[in-house]
């Protein structure tokens, strides 16, 4: 990334400032704005999350906001109540009092002689859910949003749940928010009031996953801030983007085809990344185009930031499967609106281990299928962050405990964009089961790179909102649609499909195995395929090199790890995913501190024992400056029953070598057709 030293607009900057909210509390700020705006007030962008100004998004902070701030914005970077060194206590993601805040602040900054009353709001992940939720309660000064990494459904298309299937990572961000959620604040912009502050955090704080526990169907709690159940709550232009390696693709093209209101949308090869940040790459120059938006949403500027194609997406090129990549091959193509009219939708019939032609007439058949737990192993992470490297690997293991359908070798490059979508006539012998789907580019040397992928719990199969169990035997037409993707799939390829009945640890599995049966020719795969056309292609330089501010100095006083492991003991039959992300020890240089944090999560089972799943997360988190020391570690596990999920957790907390307060948790929720 190019370091950009000289901007038009000299800035100053407010380390630590007090907002009022209406309820008394008071959230922390850290504020950069033009000198200028003193006598020439300028628009301002808000970021709003829990993830702590002062220290954890200090870097990233360093590189973004003065470049906006040179560019001619205030910006105000805001904790949530409860993290940093904001006030009271963090109970849950995306509460109304959340939102109310986030009111609150926008009102504050609207009122300040430094603003010219029109406002922003832009972030990643949380950032970007609470721009969206929040535009969605029309403020009076809000008038543009940039999101990136972000949903509008909170239940079908979040970390916690997917096709009624709940994932790993509910456990697993579960374990980063305990550990978030009960860190101090810094003395030296609070006072000795921290250890107050912090003895309250840890006295109202628990492990936020019992919470979602208790709400394993779509129900109020996640309708609530899904902006998907009113589309046209939104009435100001969205900046919306996201990568292909990331678990929060498909919000972009959704936002598309239903908001009303000036949108774009752009999709690049990333993990779980800002855009100028993006691994893999190609990084684009993100901060330019925001700069763009801004102008001429916030400035009234006539800069051509609407022109051109509505959705930009990278067409992924065929790569062999990894587990990282530095670099995704492809090119920039553009639609002009979504949905797209230049998609060819193909819908191939399946045969007997076999994609059938589109006008092939299909024997009938039952194919059979009963997947062992370590189908899933090689699945990757719901979210890649590109490290540890947490991308699908070589799937052709996965495939040995699948049902596998292949294509007809390809003549001619296949390109699809889009969602793709299997159609199933099923039967199964439990009333609780589960299907994964997985699309996979077969090589001509036989390696299986994995495209997209779908999850469904068959109780699901008509709503998220009332699931009903199956009846033995029975047969089931269902309808499973993959995430987004854009592939490129050469000559010489194969396209598969292939399904399973287990996915862990991605998900957790059903109560116990089932054997699932398909019918033919009842079932289908639809491809969402893009003819190439010239006419539609995007040539030349689509975006400038990535660029931003000067990040803050920091020292690495101790070096950190990265592990993703697989083990499998062949004595006990013990299965097991290790993922060590150890961040060392850094100091912030300009404010003399030193944060350590280590992560550790494993996830195993014993043989095909599905009620012996079991999910683990650690935490430690140190703080340091001079004689001043203190520390969280947290500690989840949650394991199963075939009837219950049980959780137990702790919480500790030390000051120096001194424990000062200690927590425990040991719940046990019953089971809801999951």
């Amino acid at each position: 990334m190019r370091e950009v030293r000289s901007l038009p607009y000299e800035i100053t900057q407010e380390e630590h400032v007090w907002i009022p909210v209406s309820d008394g509390t008071r959230l922390a700020a850290k504020i950069w704005r033009p000198v200028s705006a003193d006598d020439e007030p300028v628009p301002v962008i808000l970021e709003y999350i829990p993830y702590r100004k002062r220290d954890l998004t200090a870097v990233r902070d360093s590189v973004h906001h003065p470049y906006l701030a040179g560019h001619g914005y205030a910006c105000v970077r805001v904790d949530l109540r409860g993290s940093g060194e904001s006030e009271g206590v963090l109970t849950d993601e995306y509460l109304e009092q959340e939102q109310r805040d986030a009111e609150d602040v926008l009102a504050w900054i609207a009122d300040q002689p430094w603003c010219d009353g029109r406002t922003g709001m832009m972030g990643i992940s949380w950032g970007g859910f609470a721009a969206l939720q929040v535009a969605a309660r029309k403020p009076p000064s809000l008038r543009a949003i940039v999101i990136s990494s972000f949903t509008d459904d909170r239940y079908s298309d979040d970390f916690h749940y997917m096709g009624g299937c709940m994932l790993s990572d509910n456990l697993g961000e579960a374990g980063t928010m305990f550990a978030y959620s009960t860190l101090p604040p810094d003395p030296a912009l609070v006072g000795e009031h921290w250890r107050d502050m912090w003895l309250e955090r840890a006295e109202g704080v628990g492990p936020w996953v019992d919470t979602w526990l208790e709400h394993q169907r779509r129900d109020e709690y996640w309708c609530h801030a899904s902006v998907c159940e009113n589309y046209s709550d939104v009435q100001v232009p969205v900046l919306a983007s996201s990568g292909w390696a990331d678990g929060y693709s498909n919000a972009v093209t959704r936002l598309l085809a239903n908001l009303s209101v000036p949108r774009k949308g752009l999709i690049g090869p990333w993990s779980h990344k800002y855009p100028h940040l993006g691994q893999p790459g190609p990084a684009i120059g993100y901060l330019q185009e925001v700069v763009k938006w801004w102008d001429h949403w916030l400035k009234d500027r006539d800069n051509g930031a609407m022109d051109g194609p509505m959705l930009l997406t990278w067409m992924q090129d065929s790569v062999p499967p990894s587990t990282s990549y530095e670099e995704r091959p492809g090119r920039w193509v553009g639609e002009p609106q979504w949905p797209s009219p230049h998609i060819d939708w193909r819908t191939y019939p399946l045969a007997q281990h076999r994609i059938a032609r589109p006008d092939e007439e299909v024997p009938e058949s039952e194919l059979h299928v009963e997947s062992p737990l370590s189908v899933g192993q090689f699945a990757g992470k719901w979210a890649s962050y590109n490290a540890p490297p947490d991308l699908p690997y070589d799937q052709r293991e996965e495939d040995g405990g699948s049902l596998v359908f292949d294509g007809d070798e390809l003549t001619e490059t296949c390109e699809v964009l889009g969602a793709p979508k299997v159609r199933l006539e099923l039967s199964v012998d439990k009333p609780v089961a589960m299907v994964a789907a997985r699309l996979s580019d077969v090589h001509p040397d036989g390696r299986a790179t994995r495209i997209t992928y779908g999850l469904l719990n068959l109780t699901h199969r008509d709503s998220n909102h009332d699931p009903r169990p199956l009846e033995p035997g029975k047969r089931y037409q269902v309808e499973l649609e993959l995430n987004g993707v854009a592939q490129a799939f050469p000559p010489g390829h194969r396209i598969r499909l292939s399904l399973s009945t287990s996915y862990w640890p991605l998900a957790w599995p059903a109560p116990e195995p089932a054997r699932l049966t398909v019918h033919t020719p009842g079932s289908s795969l639809t491809l969402p395929v893009r003819p190439i056309r010239e006419s539609d292609e995007v040539t030349g330089p689509v975006f400038g090199e990535p660029e931003g501010s000067p990040p803050m100095t920091t020292t690495v006083l101790q070096p950190g790890d990265q592990r993703w492991t697989v083990s499998r003991d062949l004595v006990d039959y013990r299965s097991a995913l290790e993922i060590v992300k150890d961040s060392g020890t850094v100091r912030l240089d300009d404010i003399d501190l030193e944060i350590t944090r280590r992560a550790y999560e494993r996830y195993s089972s014993v043989a095909n024992d599905f009620a012996s799943v079991r999910g683990e997360t650690k935490w430690s988190m140190t703080f340091a400056r001079g004689d001043w020391e203190a520390r969280t570690e947290t500690h989840t596990v949650l394991s199963c029953t075939p009837e219950e999920f049980v959780l137990h957790a702790t919480l500790d907390g030390y000051e120096g070598a001194n424990r000062v307060f200690s927590r425990n948790w040991h719940r046990r929720f019953p089971r809801d057709l999951v």
